[in-house]
């Protein structure tokens, strides 16, 4: 599907997103023609970059969303880097780049901040100003209908689960290996609001992550002391 063709349909797939059927799930054909959208061949655009001047022409189509929790909170970018979840639906600093870089592979970038999204070592979510390996999440649309995001450079060494993006009944972000797949902290409905043309970010300021990674889920929030992990 071209990127004219997904614009006709933007209307439709934002409604039919924010619908759920008698069974309290959302219609499968709108998540997959998204997920189909940001996993096809990157194409050559007339568009301007989210980045002018950068000097790198942007070419992979991706979309403008807000990710909604199923535990009711949609996913929230502090201007400072911080992670969280509100249930303001029009809160600006919930809109969020869904990049592709990979098959079903995604750069979840704050449009605000234009920081993106990372997972490290220990499963702690924190945000960075470049696009390095922990940014890249693995995006799968989950039985349920929910779609999933999770870290593809970590998982559980013994078992080989995956660690998660989720946030908890208070709205707090989760480490990622505290997130179980089949629990509602894991299940999101991508918010579709338009489409956009973005440079590769594989194509400029990739480094590697830092040896010794911080613990940013505990540290920028001032004032609170961290949650304990949750399952659900």
């Amino acid at each position: 599907m071209d990127t004219d063709t997904l614009k006709l349909k933007l209307p439709t797939l934002a409604c039919s997103l924010n619908q759920v059927d008698k069974t309290g799930r959302p219609p499968r054909w709108a998540l997959m023609v998204i997920i189909g959208f940001l996993s096809s061949p990157r194409s050559p655009s007339r568009h301007p970059s989210l980045h002018p001047g950068d000097g790198a022409e942007p070419q992979l189509k991706g979309i403008v969303t807000k990710l909604l929790c199923r535990h009711g909170f949609y996913l929230r970018m502090h201007p400072d880097g911080n992670i969280d979840g509100t249930k303001e639906d029009t809160n600006s600093f919930t809109l969020f780049n869904l990049i592709p870089v990979g098959l079903r592979v995604v750069a979840i970038q704050g449009t605000k901040s234009g920081q993106y999204i990372a997972m490290n070592a220990e499963g702690y979510l924190y945000t960075s100003a470049h696009f390095t390996v922990e940014c890249r999440f693995k995006e799968c649309v989950f039985e349920n209908y929910y779609v999933t995001y999770s870290s593809t450079l970590y998982r559980q060494r013994e078992s080989g689960r995956s660690w998660y993006l989720g946030i908890n009944k208070e709205g707090q972000v989760m480490k990622g290996n505290r997130v179980k797949k089949t629990k509602a902290a894991a299940h999101f409905l991508p918010n579709l609001l338009e489409v956009a043309l973005y440079r590769e970010p594989s194509l400029h300021n990739v480094v590697e992550p830092a040896a010794t990674a911080r613990k940013p889920d505990e540290a920028r929030v001032p004032g609170k002391e961290p949650a304990p992990p949750e399952t659900t």
